[in-house]
C-alpha cells in the first residue's frame, strides 16, 4: 500500500453496522469517542436478506470507511465486504459468529417469533435480552430499561424480517480468504450466544486475527464496557495493512 492509500486507510470515518433489533443507542460510547463515527440506523428498513442489508448499508456509508459489524451486524459487513471490497479500509466483527444454520436454531427462533405473537413483542424482549447481557450489568435497572426500549423500538415485524435474513444468511466460508484489509475481533467474556471459543475459531479462521476479549461483557458488549469496547476499536483502527 503507497503512502497515500496508508493516509485515506488511517483517515477513513468508522461505520458501525448494529446487529438483531439494535440500532445507534447501543453505540453511543463509540459514537462519542471517534469523531465522525456514524451508525447505520432504521433497522435496515425491515429487510429479511442479509444481501439486502448490505444494500441498505451501503447507500449510507460514506466511499471508505473503516467498518464495525456487531453480531448480525458483522454478517452484513461481510457481504459489504464481498460486494465492494475496495470500500472497506478495515473490519471489526464483535460478538458474532460465521457458522452456517445449526440443527435447532429454526425452532428456537421461531419459538421467540411466536410468543411475540401470542403473548406481544414486550414479552419476546423480555425472554431474548436478559441473556444477552452479561451477569454484571444484568440487575442494573436503568441499563436494562434503555435496552429495552431500543428493542422494543424495532417492533415484531423487524424481528421476524431480520431472524428470516439470519436463518437464510449467505455462506462466508469462500469469503474470509479473500479478506486484505486489517481485520480484528471483539468479544464480551460472558457472551452466552456467540461465546469466546467461537471467536477463536472465527480468529483461526482468519489466519489469526487479533482478539480483544472485553471482561465482565455479555453479547451487548460495546453498551455494557464501552471504556473496554473502545480501546480495543483503537488497537484495531491503529493496525497497520499487512
Amino acid at each position: 500500500m503507497d503512502a497515500n492509500s496508508l493516509a485515506e486507510s488511517e483517515n477513513a470515518p468508522l461505520v458501525i453496522l448494529p446487529g438483531l433489533i439494535c440500532d445507534g443507542r447501543m453505540f453511543g460510547a463509540q459514537l462519542s469517542a471517534f469523531p465522525g463515527s456514524l451508525c447505520v440506523d432504521g433497522f435496515y428498513d425491515g429487510t429479511d436478506r442479509i444481501e439486502a442489508m448490505a444494500d441498505y448499508a451501503l447507500a449510507r456509508m460514506p466511499p471508505r470507511c473503516a467498518l464495525l459489524g456487531h453480531s448480525m451486524g458483522a454478517r452484513v459487513a461481510l457481504e459489504v465486504c464481498r460486494k465492494v471490497p475496495q470500500r472497506v479500509t478495515r473490519l471489526a466483527l464483535a460478538d458474532t459468529g460465521i457458522h452456517p444454520l445449526r440443527s435447532g436454531e429454526r425452532e428456537k427462533r421461531h419459538a421467540l417469533r411466536d410468543l411475540g405473537r401470542q403473548k406481544g413483542f414486550g414479552a419476546l424482549v423480555d425472554a431474548w435480552l436478559p441473556p444477552m447481557i452479561g451477569l454484571s450489568r444484568r440487575g442494573d435497572l436503568a441499563f436494562y430499561a434503555e435496552m429495552r426500549a431500543m428493542c422494543l423500538a424495532a417492533g415484531q415485524a423487524v424481528f421476524e424480517a431480520q431472524i428470516e435474513a439470519l436463518l437464510g444468511r449467505p455462506d462466508v466460508s469462500d469469503l474470509l480468504a479473500r479478506l486484505t484489509c486489517p481485520v480484528s475481533l471483539i468479544v464480551g467474556e460472558d457472551d452466552a450466544w456467540s461465546p469466546v471459543a467461537q471467536h477463536r475459531e472465527i480468529a483461526a479462521a482468519l489466519g489469526g486475527a487479533p482478539l480483544t476479549v472485553v471482561a465482565e461483557a455479555g453479547h451487548m458488549a460495546p453498551a455494557e464496557r464501552p471504556d473496554a469496547f473502545n480501546r480495543a476499536l483503537r488497537e484495531w483502527l491503529a493496525l497497520q495493512p499487512a
